[in-house]
């Protein structure tokens, strides 16, 4: 659920779902989100948060799990594929990420918010757009998800292999830290462009993040790994027992998205002052 600047409420995702009876264009629907007053925030149920009444939380876990997941697979799998045969090459890593993280948008974008990342989680959450409350339940959820995907493909295809696609500064560990902060802070700042602003063109969503996933993964991939995901770099670090810089993966991104939250906020067009846009977040917060 994300706030967007009008107070109307979503799940913190590149679609909204409208709950409004009587849509019968379902593109229409994912241009509007229903209204909650802004003290009710962290407190209200689904179907005033722009979700249908009938998708449960549980469900919301599951779409979350399930992308999370693929992309992991995915995208740890084409580089472990790499590493075997040398056909994916590095230009072909960095499309199946932006590919996989377009396509699990467009799938479950509208039921969980396809955050596949506790750093845009917590992006969201920062910024008053995403409740706190279901922010512990995400992470897990993410992290779970992104191990499992990795023990599969350890069992797959050895944990030499799997190795390979383990995030290990290239340098020093302070440059990679430093990298992973701004394409993490350029990839939450065009998902709070496309998720929380009525101007942009929601259903172009999947193709903004996808594109910048990819976009971040050729110019970063060689020094840092273009994580920009913590759960991308625990998964299998954990799986195949390699921790090399690690730290680097998880503050990073962290810093990295909460602070493209904060300047998107910050940016946008409104006719609230700076001060009534900071109150405005803090009560939500508390």
């Amino acid at each position: 659920m994300a706030r967007r600047e009008d107070d109307s409420y979503t799940n913190g995702s590149v679609f909204e779902v409208s709950v409004e009876e009587g849509r019968k264009d379902k593109s229409e629907a994912y241009a509007d989100a229903s209204k909650q007053p802004e003290e009710a925030n962290d407190g209200i149920d689904d179907a005033v948060c722009g979700m249908p009444a009938s998708i449960s939380y549980i469900q919301q876990l599951i779409a979350e799990f399930l992308a999370t997941f693929f992309l992991i697979f995915a995208g740890c799998g084409v580089i472990t594929v790499n590493d075997k045969n040398g056909m994916a090459t590095f230009p072909g890593i960095a499309v199946v990420w932006g590919m996989t993280v377009m396509a699990m948008v467009y799938a479950v974008g509208h039921v969980s918010g396809a955050h596949i990342n506790p750093a845009v989680t917590v992006g969201f959450a920062v910024s008053g757009r995403f409740p706190w409350r279901k922010v512990p339940a995400y992470m897990v959820v993410q992290t779970v998800a992104a191990t499992f995907a990795s023990l599969l493909l350890r069992q797959m295809f050895g944990r030499r292999h799997l190795v390979a696609s383990v995030t290990v500064p290239s340098g020093i560990s302070s440059q990679s830290l430093v990298l992973e902060f701004i394409i993490t802070f350029y990839l939450m700042f065009v998902i709070m462009a496309v998720a929380t602003d009525d101007r942009a063109v929601g259903q172009m969503a999947g193709l903004a993040v996808g594109g910048t996933i990819m976009l971040n993964a050729l110019f970063a991939g060689p020094v840092s790994g273009a994580s920009m995901n913590p759960v991308r770099s625990i998964g299998p670090a954990l799986v195949g027992g390699k921790y090399t810089g690690l730290w680097v993966y998880i503050f990073g991104p962290f810093a990295g998205a909460a602070a493209g939250a904060w300047a998107y906020n910050l940016i946008r067009h409104t006719d609230k002052t700076l001060a009534e846009i900071t109150k405005s977040i803090s009560r939500t917060n508390n």
